[in-house]
């Protein structure tokens, strides 16, 4: 049996850890990353249906290039999320599956939400760009929005959250991929520069909205 004097006052609890005023953000650290082989296994796993889908394009004379985003088109506004599965070709497609695994991965590494989040922002900035400024008429495909949108994300959310290894790491990113940036530019025909430009616009957006500090 517990006995207490009636006098003494009732002792107080609060959780391990430092104190933190109202208000302050908790940084989970750590906890927020995810497994480099869950990460690894979600990039392939969504990459691979990309590959399917193609596989089924082909097969069936480019029947599912209609579900690409058709350019100041209302109806063709839901596309928008679609896009970004579908491919013109295997040429395309093999073209973007390397920097698509890579800076997928990166991403992922930060988080199942923030990889989710980061994306859809990116995949909203370029589809509405490449749907804007694209010339009436034309049907845009393709992950590149997307790819140049993890692209800025990683080089720009070390310098919002100001932890040195990522911008550590986001250097090296521009390093070796800093040359995909020009895509933003009109260029070569039949390379949606709009898309890229979009992308590269959401991922810094998604840096921001995500590791900005309050």
């Amino acid at each position: 049996m517990t006995w207490r004097r009636p006098d003494a006052a009732p002792q107080s609890y609060r959780p391990y850890g430092p104190a933190r005023a109202p208000g302050v953000p908790l940084h989970r650290g750590g906890r927020d990353r995810m497994n480099p082989i869950a990460a690894g296994l979600l990039v392939l796993g969504v990459l691979g249906f990309m590959w399917l889908l193609e596989f089924y394009d082909q097969a069936t004379g480019n029947s599912l290039d209609q579900y690409g985003i058709h350019a100041r088109e209302v109806t063709g506004l839901p596309e928008i999320f679609s896009a970004p599965f579908l491919h013109g070709s295997f040429e395309h497609l093999q073209g973007n599956s390397l920097p698509f695994l890579v800076l997928g991965f990166i991403t992922a590494l930060g988080g199942f939400a923030r990889w989710v989040k980061a994306s859809l922002i990116c995949v909203i900035f370029s589809g509405l760009a490449a749907w804007l400024l694209t010339p009436a008429g034309t049907i845009v495909l393709g992950a590149s929005g997307l790819i140049m949108g993890w692209l800025t994300y990683v080089i720009t959310r070390g310098f919002f959250d100001r932890r040195p290894g990522r911008i550590i790491l986001g250097v090296a990113v521009l390093f070796f991929y800093g040359g995909l940036i020009w895509g933003v530019f009109p260029g070569q025909a039949g390379i949606s520069w709009q898309a890229h430009l979009g992308g590269a616009v959401g991922g810094v957006v998604a840096a921001r909205v995500l590791h900005g500090r309050r």
